[in-house]
């Protein structure tokens, strides 16, 4: 009896892979989701944020404004449902080390776009560089180079 409910449960889970895998983000929308989500960590999206957000997704992704303020929307609605930060770094493990730094920075333009790193905004950057494999030495070096660029 306890085999047979651990094969349902076993197949059950198995599918629910199989449809999110086949339904789950593009390595573009998984970038902008991890903007927005910095950008959303600490509750008050400022507008200052919002234009980082866009202007680093279109430097990142070579993008037009109108097609990063699509996908940008996209990421927003998706980040609402998102159960952790996994769905998103998933994606993105393939990305060769450069692009997953110039990512992290990204963040951190986001996240020091108002002037003030909230603890909640530090917090989503920096378990997503662990999540990516970021070395904490770049982690640290991507942080300062936003900081003394403004």
């Amino acid at each position: 009896m306890l085999k047979q409910l651990f094969k349902k449960l076993e197949s059950a889970l198995a599918a629910d892979a199989t449809q999110h895998s086949e339904a789950g983000l593009s390595l573009h929308q998984a970038m902008a989701g991890l903007l927005s989500e910095v950008a959303m960590a600490d509750h008050d999206i400022d507008e200052r944020e919002f234009v980082t957000k866009r202007d680093r997704i279109c430097q990142l992704l070579n993008l037009e404004p109108s097609q990063a303020d699509t996908l940008l929307a996209e990421a927003q609605a998706h980040s609402k449902q998102a159960t952790s930060l996994y769905e998103y770094t998933d994606k993105l493990r393939d990305l060769d080390p450069q692009a997953r730094i110039e990512l992290i920075e990204a963040m951190w333009s986001v996240a020091y776009a108002d002037e003030n790193i909230d603890p909640l905004e530090e917090a989503v950057i920096r378990k997503t560089a662990e999540l990516l494999y970021v070395d904490h030495a770049e982690f640290i070096r991507a942080k300062l180079n936003v900081i003394e660029a403004d």
